[in-house]
């Protein structure tokens, strides 16, 4: 049995087309990138909840989530718990630059390992899995034609699509 959760997520862009990721290794699903982003509090919008966790997990402030990219269901375990995330995709623009702050304490209990600005051909050709999985095509459509009229649902993408350790 799974435990249901929500959670939203912000793909900032920079000028160039580039995408910040996290990188993380979870115990059921192993190595993957996840956009900045997590768990929704009670009663919280999924883009007030973007933004608060883009902030606690990179310190930046000034940077507000724009259209929905995309809405998606995926299952993995957090903290000994198995959930079955819906989760929010959020595009939104800023500056190239790195986290900032005193962040240390946050990724560690998140478990992230690192973060990096991806460009569009380095997505594309990521060797390890990429979440939600379609992001790079979704990226390019936006590149090509701007922000969806209305959230791309990919509906639930199941952990097989997910490379294990």
């Amino acid at each position: 049995m799974r435990i249901p959760r929500a959670a939203a997520r912000v793909a900032v862009l920079d000028p160039a087309g580039s995408v910040f990721m996290f990188r993380y290794d979870n115990e059921e699903v192993g190595v993957h990138w996840a956009l900045p982003g997590g768990g929704l509090n009670r009663y919280e919008t999924p883009r007030r909840g973007a933004e608060r966790e883009l902030c606690e997990e990179t310190g930046w402030k000034d940077v507000e989530a724009g259209p929905t990219l995309c809405l998606w269901v995926h299952d993995f375990t957090r903290a000994g718990v198995r959930v079955r995330q819906r989760e929010h995709v959020f595009l939104a623009s800023g500056p190239r630059r790195d986290p900032f702050g005193d962040l240390a304490d946050a990724h560690a209990r998140d478990g992230i390992q690192r973060g990096r600005w991806w460009s569009p051909g380095e997505l594309s050709g990521a060797t390890e899995p990429l979440w939600p999985p379609q992001l790079p095509e979704l990226l390019a459509d936006v590149r090509r034609s701007g922000p969806p009229a209305e959230p791309v649902d990919l509906g639930f993408v199941p952990n097989t699509t997910v490379r294990r350790r």
